[in-house]
């Protein structure tokens, strides 16, 4: 356990600068999402620049935060703890930026009957992540409450199943074309996913705060 706790003053600061990043680009990708609901085009593509620059930037610290992990005295062992954990979480912010490309590219065509539910889904989507990025700064800061935060990691995303079942119910209850009912219940599969991805990560951290503990 002690050996986490000689990262460097520096690259503990990289950490919180990296998870800032995973954080604020959920904000971003949900009010992107508001945004192309509410047919602002111009705007909607200015928060997707903006989770692509995100992503790139956090590519960035993670790559180095990972060499200096590689010069620094940590233990094989809890390195590679580390290194996935990074590498897991960076996959969230992926997952963000392949969502909103998708609604860029494909332009669904939402009807109004379905904004709020997206809008819920978004929601709980985002709070998984939150709660994810405090499991992760609690690994490296305060380790008591990590299994507290993993257990609301797994609220949301539960959250998030049953928005995502509500949201694909309605879709095929409507008046529409099979392909359009097809074509929306991709893009709410597409923003289910990403926190089916943020449970991944929390399930690879749980695991990492138990072979902490013994």
């Amino acid at each position: 356990m002690a050996s986490l706790l000689k990262l460097s003053k520096m690259l503990k600061s990289e950490i919180d600068d990296f998870l800032n990043l995973v954080s604020e680009a959920g904000i971003l990708f949900q009010k992107g999402l508001e945004l192309y609901l509410k047919e602002n085009r111009e705007e909607f593509e200015a928060r997707l620049k903006t989770i692509t620059d995100y992503e790139r930037k956090a590519d960035e610290l993670r790559m180095n935060i990972e060499r200096q992990l590689y010069l620094k005295t940590l233990i094989p062992e809890n390195r590679g703890d580390v290194l996935a954990i990074l590498e897991n979480t960076d996959d969230v912010i992926d997952t963000y930026k392949e969502t909103l490309t998708k609604f860029y590219v494909e332009s669904p065509e939402i009807d109004n009957q379905f904004n709020d539910l997206f809008l819920e889904l978004g929601d709980s989507t985002l709070n998984s992540i939150e709660w994810l990025v405090r499991a992760i700064r609690a690994f490296f800061k305060d380790f008591e409450s990590v299994n507290d935060y993993i257990h609301k990691v797994a609220f949301y995303e539960h959250e998030c199943d049953v928005a995502a079942v509500k949201l694909k119910q309605e879709i095929f209850d409507a008046d529409l074309r099979l392909s359009r009912k097809m074509h929306l219940r991709y893009f709410a599969e597409n923003v289910e996913s990403i926190s089916d991805a943020a449970e991944a990560v929390s399930d690879r951290l749980a695991i990492y705060a138990i072979k902490r503990q013994i």
